[in-house]
């Protein structure tokens, strides 16, 4: 099995019983550390086509498990992992390593695809052609495209290309050792899926990746009706528009939900309702089995010793804990902010040629609730970093109040001494977080709040995982009772259950709140409005969420290519010669007739597929089904309108 983290993982092994719709087959998952067992006898299956969440809190093993499934870690005891002959896996690392020495394009193409090392073999000729162009050079370039026809290459090419393009994946010959965490998340990303595997083994895929790139990667699975998935990630508008099958690794089983995570939360709704109806039955049945108890003599016949044995049972069931000592967050107190928060003039900010800030002003209100989107490396932490006083505007000020006590949560990670305790951690901060008439939330009471049992507070900090790290560091942040509260990306690495919790604190904050975040489903929920990074310094402040600005910007966009098209109409019947003479002057390359030839046949295929739309909402259906063949036709009029413009270009010269 090739083991590396990023890249394809084929495995040789010959199972005749797996049908050949089942994909992958775990049995008997065991999984034991010390005296504690994270999970025993698991059981998964993944079947062609299936598209499976797995949902668990920090600590309770999927990581350990994703390694078993992935090959990098074996079951305790007799279990085992049996993946189909026929296919390829592909598994994506939390934190991918590739060797340093490799290039973006050497890591890309690491494989024993042959499609895809002919495909390297033409990018080398052809660069070598460009650089010094000779016979030779064009020889072997002659060849290598002859073979590309030949095994139908070119629209792999292309794919590729499209595939590193959304995720901003340009300088192929740099060195992978320069790269960030993220950068290096989006090449190993890209490396899976330009190699097409049948299933897909992701650990937190959005991880790193800006709104755009994720809304891409959405519609990519979605469109991609045979390819398999068992992904952890907790961006749940993914989970409900990606995922079939959601599966909850709880107290060391699994329980298995078939539909999206809207579906999970339904049912697990109805299923906690129906544990709670139980769970107070068995309570007033072992009040009534314990008078009975008491009431016994020493000498006990057989039949009252199987009374003893039921009630044990019983017992168990009654002291079920639905919800552990979860307080709620209303009525937090926190220090007044006076009339003035923070005011923005003029500011302006760049780093050697790149605009990050031009000419922003904003004042921030009493109860702001702002969201901050655009592309990574846009400039949104270092306007965080300026609001804090931790960098400095090239040109204009930047006033703060004097009543403003900060908290700010970064991408940094949480300090500490060796040997501090996660109490210690926390109750350096503060002992209690105040609350109304007089209550409080002590360090202890607000740790369990967030998924830290009090049999872990006295574990040292330097034994935590990662993710449980930046949710510590979180709680360092809240502890200090902030006015002015800024998160930059607080939701990585967080579990669901984690961020319901972070969101419910964040819903009953009374201060000012500044969210930098990829997670939608987590802006749409928290701010009112938003500052977009539009590029060269510019910054919209949008009245609304990520959801409602995405809509108004798609109309735009229509708005804005339908302009460019009559302006094009305009500008063809004003300079007919200039078209005439442009026509004689320029030729389509090689690439470019592909390109021509494929644009062809995918507007072809967008207009059946519209024609189908068409008749199914003619036809009605329910509700959901409804929004899905709407949406679906706004997405392929924008493609059929952005591949006929690019035709229509391409038209214009000689073929």
């Amino acid at each position: 099995a090739q083991k590396s983290q990023s890249l394809i993982i084929e495995r040789q092994h010959i199972f005749v019983y797996l049908c050949p719709m089942n994909y992958l087959l775990a049995e008997k998952i065991t999984k034991i550390y010390g005296d504690k067992v994270l999970f025993e006898n698991l059981q998964i299956s993944i079947n062609k086509g299936q598209k499976v969440a797995l949902i668990a809190k920090n600590g309770t093993g999927k990581s350990s498990l994703f390694r078993i499934l992935s090959d990098q870690d074996s079951s305790d005891k007799e279990g085992f992992v049996r993946i189909h002959k026929d296919i390829r896996v592909g598994f994506l690392d939390q934190e991918p390593d590739f060797p340093s020495h490799l290039t973006v394009m050497e890591a890309i193409f690491h494989t024993d695809n042959p499609i895809l090392s002919l495909i390297q073999e033409y990018e080398e000729a052809l660069r070598q052609h460009e650089r010094n162009p000779t016979d030779k050079t064009e020889s072997i370039l002659s060849q290598k495209m002859e073979q590309m026809t030949l095994k139908n290459a070119w629209d792999y090419e292309a794919k590729i290309k499209q595939i590193l393009g959304k995720f901003k994946i340009h300088k192929l010959d740099q060195s992978i050792g320069v790269l960030s965490g993220g950068e290096k998340k989006r090449v190993a990303m890209a490396a899976i899926l330009v190699q097409e595997p049948h299933l897909l083994i992701l650990d937190e895929p959005t991880n790193h990746l800006d709104m755009e790139m994720v809304e891409w990667l959405e519609e990519y699975f979605a469109g991609q009706p045979n390819l398999s998935l068992l992904l952890v990630t907790h961006d749940r508008y993914f989970l409900d528009r990606v995922t079939n099958e959601i599966l909850e690794l709880e107290n060391g089983k699994l329980q298995r939900y078939k539909g999206n995570y809207s579906y999970y939360l339904e049912k697990k709704s109805e299923l906690t309702a129906n544990t709670a109806v139980e769970v107070e039955k068995a309570r007033k049945l072992m009040k009534k089995e314990l008078v009975w108890l008491r009431a016994q003599p020493k000498a006990r016949t057989t039949k009252s010793k199987s009374r003893i044995d039921a009630f044990d049972k019983i017992e168990a069931k009654a002291n079920i804990n639905l919800r552990e000592d979860t307080l709620g967050f209303e009525g937090i107190k926190m220090d007044r902010i006076g009339n003035k928060t923070i005011e923005i003039y003029h500011i302006n900010k760049k780093y050697d040629d790149q605009i990050i800030l031009d000419d922003f002003s904003y004042i921030f209100k009493r109860r702001d609730r702002v969201g901050i989107i655009g592309k990574n490396g846009a400039g949104k932490t270092t306007l965080l970093r300026m609001l804090v006083g931790e960098q400095r505007p090239d040109e204009g000020k930047i006033v703060i109040g004097s009543t403003l006590k900060f908290g700010y949560y970064t991408q940094s990670g949480l300090v500490f001494k060796p040997g501090k305790t996660v109490i210690e951690v926390v109750r350096e901060i503060a002992e209690v977080l105040p609350m109304e008439k007089g209550k409080y939330l002590s360090a202890g009471q607000l740790l369990n709040q967030f998924q830290f049992p009090y049999s872990t507070h006295q574990n040292q900090v330097q034994t935590l995982s990662g993710g449980e790290r930046r949710r510590l560091h979180l709680l360092t942040v809240l502890m200090k009772n902030p006015n002015f509260l800024i998160l930059d990306e607080p939701t990585n690495d967080l579990d669901l259950l984690t961020l319901n919790m972070l969101e419910e604190y964040l819903l009953q904050y009374k201060g000012c709140l500044v969210i930098v975040s990829h997670d939608r489903y987590f802006m749409d929920k928290l701010v009112d409005h938003v500052f977009v990074f539009e590029g060269d310094g510019k910054v919209r402040d949008f009245p609304g969420n990520y959801s409602q600005y995405r809509h108004k910007r798609n109309e735009e966009i229509k708005v804005e290519r339908e302009q460019r098209k009559i302006e094009n109409q305009q500008q063809k019947k004003e300079q007919p010669t200039v078209v005439k003479q442009q026509k004689e002057k320029r030729k389509l390359s090689f690439n470019e007739k592909r390109e021509f030839e494929q644009l062809e046949k995918d507007i072809e295929q967008l207009e059946e597929e519209k024609t189908e739309l068409e008749n199914l909402l003619n036809q009605g259906g329910n509700h959901e089904d409804l929004m899905k063949w709407s949406q679906r036709m706004g997405e392929i009029v924008e493609a059929i309108d952005t591949k006929s413009d690019r035709w229509l270009e391409l038209s214009e010269y000689d073929l």
